[in-house]
């Protein structure tokens, strides 16, 4: 993919972290140094101790994110997550740099925060489309929609009862299940939620669909990779079935028995800077441990 040598950026930022607070004042000196134009959102300009310091645009609109070369995502994984659903189908490109623990979804570390800086305004980077959900919940009276890029999750939310389930795939029965929950994943969230449940590590650039079962009461049942144009339906089997739906581990919704799930590929990618030299197997090897045999 061709790529621009960008002139315009945002911030969005997990403001409740020291650490983003100690590295804007050096992103907005570089960005003054290179002539950009900088966009804030909302919530960082509120917080802003001395807005006289800077200049800035605000990011008052999600509208606002068709004026952006890229924007630069500081803080963990749910930062991305967040920005994610926000930027939608607007296609602006997404720049990670990592905050908080694991950072699996970000692309960069704070030490060579300003070195891909350079090589994205130099036009030296890459984009990665990242393939997204669609979930449709069917309640009674009305129908919501939301998108997620790593999982939307089915669980027993406040409830100790088991769910009782039916999984279906372009109309075909794939199965009925009792178990704490289903987590439904994209290839990007193939190393979250879906990995601790047992899933397999599927290659983000891959169009499929993950569908891991959160405790099954079986001996057989086990996750399954489908087709990314797969159309996956949920139903609850048991009339007292009480259930909640999490988009991304941030977004929750109460879920009835007679309440219907629909999943399937979203119409829109997001877009995640990347680098030539950059690996998705070296950041499983050095974040999650994939690989290693015994202690090293």
């Amino acid at each position: 993919m061709v790529v621009n040598k960008p002139r315009t950026f945002g911030i969005w930022g997990n403001s409740q972290k020291t650490d983003f607070w100690e590295f804007l004042p050096q992103i907005m000196k570089w960005a003054e140094s290179f002539s950009l134009d900088v966009f804030l959102t909302t919530h960082i300009v509120e917080r802003l101790e001395d807005k006289r310091r800077y200049i800035y645009h605000i990011i008052e609109t999600a509208e606002d994110f068709h004026k952006l070369d890229f924007i630069l995502a500081l803080g963990g994984d749910g930062t991305i997550l967040s920005l994610a659903r926000a930027v939608a189908q607007r296609n602006t490109p997404i720049l990670g740099v990592h905050l908080g623990k694991l950072g699996f979804l970000s692309e960069v570390t704070t030490d060579k925060m300003f070195t891909r800086l350079n090589q994205v305004i130099s036009g030296k980077y890459q984009i990665q489309k990242r393939m997204i959900l669609k979930g449709l919940v069917k309640l009674q009276g009305e129908d919501k929609i939301f998108y997620a890029l790593n999982d939307l999750v089915v669980d027993r939310g406040a409830s100790s009862r088991l769910l009782s389930y039916l999984l279906k795939s372009n109309d075909h029965m794939v199965a009925k299940y009792q178990a704490d929950g289903l987590i439904v994943s994209t290839p990007t969230g193939s190393t979250a939620y879906s990995l601790s449940a047992g899933g397999p590590v599927v290659d983000p650039t891959v169009s499929s669909i993950i569908v891991s079962p959160i405790c099954p009461h079986s001996l057989t049942f086990r996750p399954i990779v489908l087709s990314g144009d797969s159309r996956l339906s949920i139903e609850f089997s048991d009339k007292e079935d009480q259930a909640s739906l999490a988009v991304d581990g941030q977004i929750t919704e109460l879920l009835d028995c007679n309440s219907k799930i629909i999943v399937e590929k979203g119409e829109y990618y997001i877009q995640l800077i990347t680098f030539a030299d950059s690996s998705y197997f070296k950041t499983l090897r050095v974040k999650m441990g994939w690989g290693k045999r015994g202690e090293s």
